[in-house]
């Protein structure tokens, strides 16, 4: 999980950093503000498309979203019984 994260914090802000140095190079005319702001939707669009493949990887792979256990996670209460506990 931590390398994950790390390569997660290296790969978004690097995307970031190497977008607004390409359209710097590529359109000189736009000012700077124009560059920051295409380079923050791109990132902001990979990121979202990043997370609804996991989200479609996590939903075909579970019979039961709520209910399914990942490996090693047996003594979690699940989402359902904790509800029903509530009531």
């Amino acid at each position: 999980m931590l390398l994950t994260l790390a390569w997660g914090s290296l790969f978004f802000p690097g995307l970031f950093a190497f977008c607004t140095w390409a359209l710097r190079r590529s359109r000189p005319e736009w000012t700077d503000f124009d560059c920051v702001m295409i380079s923050t939707r791109l990132v902001s669009s990979v990121q979202a498309v990043l997370a609804t493949g996991s989200g479609i990887v996590v939903i075909r792979s579970c019979n039961n979203v709520i209910s399914d256990r990942g490996s090693g996670d047996t003594s979690a209460i699940s989402l359902s019984a904790a509800s029903s506990r509530q009531n």
